[in-house]
C-alpha cells in the first residue's frame, strides 16, 4: 500500500470531484472569472457535516487558480500575532484555508476583518501610553473558511464572504463511485455491486466510505481474496456492525436510549448524552445529522423524539407505560 493514502484518493480538480454538482459548477464560474481577470477569488465559506469535501475542495481551488494554499485551523490561532505572521506571508491570489472557523478566536477574528475587507492588517505595538497602532499592507489572498457549525460564526465574520456554499450528505450511487475509484487506486478490484453496498452503509460522507472500503479490504486480504464481492462486503460490514442503513453501534443506542428508556421522547440531548456516556457535541455534530436527515429521529424544542422508521429500524414497538423525559 502505498504511503498517504488520504492525499492520494483526494480528487486533484473539479472535474474528478464526485458529487455537489450545484457547488462546483458554480465553483468552476468564480474560479474561471477570477483567473480571467487575473484577480483573486472572493472569500469563500464551505459548511457541512464532517468528512463531505471541504478541506479538499479548498486544495482543489487552489490548483484549479494556479496558486499556493497555506492550512490552518481555528483553534490553532491563539493569538493574532500566529494569523499576522500567516497573513503577511502569503503570495498575490494565495489561498488561507481555515478549517473549523467557527472557533477562532474573537481577538484573532477582530485581525481577519481589515484583512479580508482592505487587505490591510491593524496591529497594536507597545503596551499603555506608548501603544501605537500599524498597518501593513497585504498580498490580496482569498479567505477559504471550512466549518460544521455555520450558526456559530458571528455575522460580521460570516457576511463578510462572497461566496457561500453548502455541501450535502451523498448519495449511496456517488459513493459508490468514489468508493470504485478509491478501489482503482489502492489497487483492489471490486464489484459494483459491493461498492454500492460500502455507499449504502457510508451514512452519505465519503471519508466513511473510503475507510469502509479499506477495512473490507482487510478482510478480503486476510482470506487470500484478490477481489472483492457484494457478499465479501456485506458480511464484511455486518462483522463490523455497520448496519444496512448505515448505523453503527451508538447510532442504534441513541434510537434505543430515546425509545426504552424514555418512550421515544422526548428527550433533551443533555440526557442522552449522560445516559450513554458520550459528549453532547459528539452527539450533536456526528450523530445527530445523520440521524436526522434519514428520518430516525426528529429535533423539537421539547427534545429529541424517535420516528416510526426507528421502531421499525430496530424491530421494536411503542410502550406508553415507559417514562417520558422533556429534557
Amino acid at each position: 500500500m502505498k504511503s498517504g493514502i488520504e492525499d492520494n484518493i483526494r480528487p486533484q480538480s473539479l472535474d474528478e470531484f464526485i458529487g455537489q454538482e450545484d457547488v462546483c459548477n458554480n465553483l468552476k464560474v468564480y474560479i474561471q472569472a477570477a483567473r480571467e481577470r487575473g484577480q483573486h477569488l472572493d472569500h469563500t465559506l464551505l459548511y457541512g457535516n464532517p468528512g463531505l469535501g471541504k478541506t479538499t475542495l479548498a486544495y482543489i481551488m487552489a490548483k484549479e487558480l494556479g496558486v499556493n494554499i497555506v492550512s490552518t485551523s481555528g483553534p490553532v490561532l491563539e493569538r493574532s500575532g500566529d494569523l499576522a505572521a500567516i497573513l503577511t506571508s502569503l503570495k498575490q491570489n494565495d489561498i488561507l484555508f481555515i478549517d473549523e472557523i467557527h472557533r477562532l478566536h474573537p481577538a484573532v477574528e477582530e485581525v481577519l476583518y481589515p484583512s479580508m475587507e482592505d487587505f490591510k492588517l491593524d496591529l497594536i505595538i507597545g503596551q499603555g501610553p506608548g501603544a501605537r497602532t500599524v498597518k501593513i499592507d497585504l498580498e490580496p489572498f482569498t479567505l477559504v473558511g471550512a466549518t460544521t457549525r455555520l450558526g456559530l460564526l458571528t455575522s460580521p465574520l460570516r457576511d463578510r464572504f462572497g461566496v457561500i456554499c453548502r455541501l450535502n450528505f451523498y448519495k449511496p450511487e456517488e459513493l459508490a463511485q468514489i468508493v470504485l475509484r478509491a478501489a482503482k487506486i489502492i489497487g483492489i478490484e471490486i464489484e459494483k455491486e459491493a461498492a454500492l453496498e460500502i455507499g449504502r452503509r457510508s451514512r452519505g460522507t465519503p471519508r466513511i466510505a473510503n475507510r469502509l472500503l479499506r477495512r473490507v479490504r482487510d478482510f478480503a486480504h486476510v482470506k487470500g481474496l484478490r477481489k472483492v464481492s457484494f457478499q465479501l462486503a456485506k458480511d464484511s460490514l455486518d462483522l463490523m456492525d455497520v448496519d444496512a442503513k448505515g448505523l453503527d453501534i451508538m447510532d442504534r443506542k441513541i434510537l434505543e436510549c430515546i425509545i426504552l428508556k424514555y418512550g421515544g421522547g422526548p428527550v433533551g440531548v443533555k440526557t442522552i448524552a449522560a445516559a450513554i456516556s458520550e459528549e453532547v457535541r459528539t452527539i450533536e455534530e456526528i450523530y445527530e445529522p445523520f440521524l436526522i436527515q434519514s428520518g430516525f429521529i426528529k429535533r423539537t424544542p421539547r427534545g429529541r423524539i424517535a420516528t416510526p422508521l426507528a421502531y421499525k429500524h430496530l424491530q421494536l414497538s411503542f410502550n406508553k407505560d415507559l417514562p417520558v423525559d422533556e429534557g
